[in-house]
């Protein structure tokens, strides 16, 4: 079978053919060293302070569409198809400032300067789909990017005035936007792409069918859908993960069905292409959403790697465990599903035979009388690791708890449901008495551990406490149930 051994793709408006891509070369070291684009800075390494944000363009379903990444650990390889700009492309009328990068020098919305291009990119992306965003969006869009010096009010500012600069009906991504569809068209994929040595190997499947073929000829390789995790391991840990099977271009991972009784989402869906689906089905999980991570990591991240890599903080995991999710695994013999907390089966092990890949999450959507919340605790409020995260569902019915589904991560080697916990609270009138049994029982369920994130003391007392506040919040027999701030 031949395959294609280059990575194409559009580079500022410039079709790149690169040979022998290595699958840990990053976008951010490409666009560096090979390519002398330094005014995308290299700043944490690991997807936290936007300092190497980038947009990237894609299509999907046929259309164009751009979104911010962060370089520095989005591999090169997975970019094959696609159109990445960065800052040095932008531009104004007559070469002029573009609109964002004016906006930000007349609000003085940068000093040292480090951080000014990921600013002005995440702020461009923002522009061109929200070209008039109240405050919360814009915070929303910079949620990933760190300043040390500036401080954000001038850059709020700064994003609030654009519009007065030029509007995007100007800018090139829409007066191009036709040829640069068919550009990126050209240089799609009509086979299996295999590029770098065989001990940095990256492999980007045609389809699905081809994912299995592959897995089963490589049952260890390492899948890499958005490398919000795996790029850590390769810039943080130096782990060789070779060979790389690159799935974030598989259209066939990426639907999306919403019934009457369940969301389905494929495994490839990310954080930011699932949130309107999220915003119907399960409207206590919009906060939480928005709370993971930054904007360009939501870009990236999938739900069905953030449950694959069966980390004990992943945050998608114990909510849709408190659901009752479902998750369906994949090789080329077969599938099978199962439920979603049966495949965590110890720290760093999880139910996948040799070849599997998860393919698709399956979330039941509320019963009559279910009462859901999602809860995040963590040390910052946004862009920042779990502390402790919970998912809770309660059933009620005539005053009466009749189901309890909760779950925790950060206590235990994997997410777990709190059987003590459900066990206190299923039989019981709803009310106080309940939950502080519950609250009481939750102690028992969990041995956590102490690290930098949080003590062991501490993560028994707030999921005691998180349950307290899930009664507080929905006990609609007190006039007007507390709602208390987002953690």
């Amino acid at each position: 079978m031949e395959h294609q051994n280059d990575i194409r793709l559009v580079l500022n408006g410039r079709e790149v053919a690169v040979k022998d891509v290595k699958a840990t070369t990053t976008l951010l070291d490409f666009l560096r060293l090979e390519q002398r684009l330094t005014g995308t800075k290299e700043g944490c390494a690991e997807g936290d302070c936007g300092a190497c944000t980038v947009l990237v363009g894609r299509l999907q379903d046929g259309a164009l569409r751009f979104e911010t990444v962060n370089a520095c650990i989005r591999f090169l390889a997975s970019l094959n198809g696609c159109h990445v700009i960065t800052v040095e492309h932008l531009s104004g009328p007559k070469g002029r400032l573009h609109p964002v990068q004016q906006a930000m020098v007349d609000y003085h919305g940068s000093q040292c300067g480090f951080c000014t291009p990921g600013f002005v990119m995440s702020l461009y992306a923002l522009w061109m789909q929200t070209p008039q965003p109240t405050e919360t969006q814009v915070e929303t869009a910079v949620q990933g990017n760190l300043c040390r010096c500036t401080g954000y009010e001038p850059i709020v500012k700064a994003a609030l005035a654009v519009n007065q600069y030029g509007t995007p009906a100007n800018d090139y991504l829409n007066t191009e936007r036709a040829a640069l569809t068919a550009q990126l068209k050209a240089i799609q994929p009509r086979t299996r792409v295999v590029t770098g040595p065989e001990d940095d190997r990256a492999i980007l499947p045609l389809d699905v069918a081809d994912l299995a073929e592959v897995l089963a000829e490589n049952p260890k390789a390492t899948i890499v859908a958005g490398s919000t995790d795996v790029g850590l391991w390769v810039t943080k840990f130096m782990k060789p993960i070779s060979p790389v099977v690159f799935v974030s271009h598989l259209e066939d991972l990426k639907a999306i069905e919403l019934t009457d009784e369940a969301l389905t989402i494929g495994a490839g869906v990310t954080y930011t292409e699932s949130e309107a689906a999220i915003r119907e089905a399960f409207p206590h999980l919009v906060e939480y959403w928005d709370r993971i991570a930054g904007w360009q990591v939501r870009n990236m991240g999938t739900i069905g790697g953030n449950i694959a890599n069966g980390s004990p903080i992943g945050d998608t995991p114990p909510v849709l465990i408190a659901l009752g999710a479902e998750v369906t695994l994949q090789k080329k013999d077969g599938a099978r599903t199962l439920p979603l907390e049966d495949f965590f089966i110890d720290y760093g092990k999880q139910d996948r035979e040799p070849g599997d890949f998860v393919a698709s999450i399956r979330i039941p959507r509320a019963a009559a009388g279910q009462i859901d919340a999602a809860y995040k605790i963590s040390k910052r409020r946004d862009e920042d690791i779990s502390s402790v995260a919970a998912g809770i569902s309660v059933t009620v019915a005539d005053g009466t708890i009749t189901a309890a589904r909760i779950a925790f991560g950060g206590m235990a080697a994997t997410p777990k449901r709190a059987a003590g916990a459900e066990a206190a609270l299923v039989g019981q009138p709803w009310g106080e008495a309940a939950f502080d049994a519950a609250a009481e029982a939750v102690k028992q369920d969990f041995t956590p551990l102490s690290d930098w994130r949080a003590s062991a003391e501490y993560r028994s007392l707030t999921a005691s406490n998180l349950l307290r506040r899930f009664y507080l919040e929905n006990d609609a027999d007190k006039p007007g149930a507390v709602r208390l701030a987002v953690a």
